[in-house]
């Protein structure tokens, strides 16, 4: 395929990023078929994250980063790991920018950071180095819509608050689409409901009976207090027995005479 095209489908699968794993699955095996143009595509999406006007999309892409590094490790092409770890701080430069128009946005790229520092994309000294950049962003998030927590009003244009917050950010915060905020609401939401798929699954090792296993490990020694709990819960289990008992031979007196 002429490489025009390839950047030009690869920008495509970029633009079209949202919360679901099928579409982060599609542009990051479309970067992983032409890998050979590995250095073309990654300027891609270095290119979307400084033209993409959306925050949305910014967000989108910064996951996509991690998903993309996730399955180049898995296939044997650090390729794009490394270039990845060459560029990150102009990538969350793009994503969470020094002047505040991106600081919704600063949660996504923590959380982000610390998957590829868990995963070992990133030696745990850079991430610490970004973080005290970000936490001076983060002290703009209060004054802009937030897009994590339930949406809020920004400030009324003229107001003492927004005219302090822009002579502290150097320019004025812009206005976020109604649309922009519903939209990141449910992509978050999405990705909170796959996060908790994640936390109850078990990795298939190949061991049996793992489930039961890891319940065992994680379930603490039975105890005095247990066996306690254990009778009250017995002497409950009769009371409610014998209300019950008393109510149905009520009934079936009242039935009878």
């Amino acid at each position: 395929m002429d490489p025009f095209e390839v950047r030009l489908r690869f920008t495509q699968h970029l633009q079209h990023l949202n919360a679901s794993v099928t579409s982060a699955n599609k542009a990051a095996q479309y970067a992983l078929k032409y890998r050979d143009m590995d250095e073309d595509l990654h300027s891609c999406i270095l290119e979307q994250l400084e033209r993409q006007n959306s925050m949305n999309n910014r967000a989108n892409i910064m996951y996509f980063i991690e998903h993309l590094c996730d399955m180049a490790a898995r296939e044997n092409h650090h390729d794009y790991v490394r270039m990845m770890q060459r560029d990150i701080l102009r990538v969350v430069d793009a994503v969470a920018p020094e002047d505040g128009s991106g600081a919704a946005n600063v949660k996504v790229v923590r959380k982000v950071l610390q998957g590829l520092e868990k995963k070992s994309f990133l030696l745990a000294q850079t991430v610490t180095e970004i973080e005290e950049c970000l936490k001076e962003r983060d002290s703009a998030t209060e004054d802009v819509t937030m897009f994590d927590a339930s949406p809020v009003t920004a400030w009324p244009a003229g107001s003492a608050k927004y005219e302090a917050s822009s002579r502290s950010n150097g320019t004025p915060h812009s206005k976020v689409d109604r649309k922009q905020i519903e939209q990141r609401i449910e992509e978050d939401r999405e990705r909170h409901k796959r996060l908790r798929e994640n936390i109850w699954a078990v990795p298939n090792t190949g061991v049996e009976d793992e489930e039961f296993a890891k319940m065992w490990e994680e379930t603490s020694d039975v105890g005095e207090d247990d066996f306690i709990l254990y009778a009250e819960e017995a002497a409950e289990r009769r009371e409610a027995a014998r209300e019950w008992k008393e109510e149905f031979m009520g009934r079936v007196a009242a039935v009878e005479g």
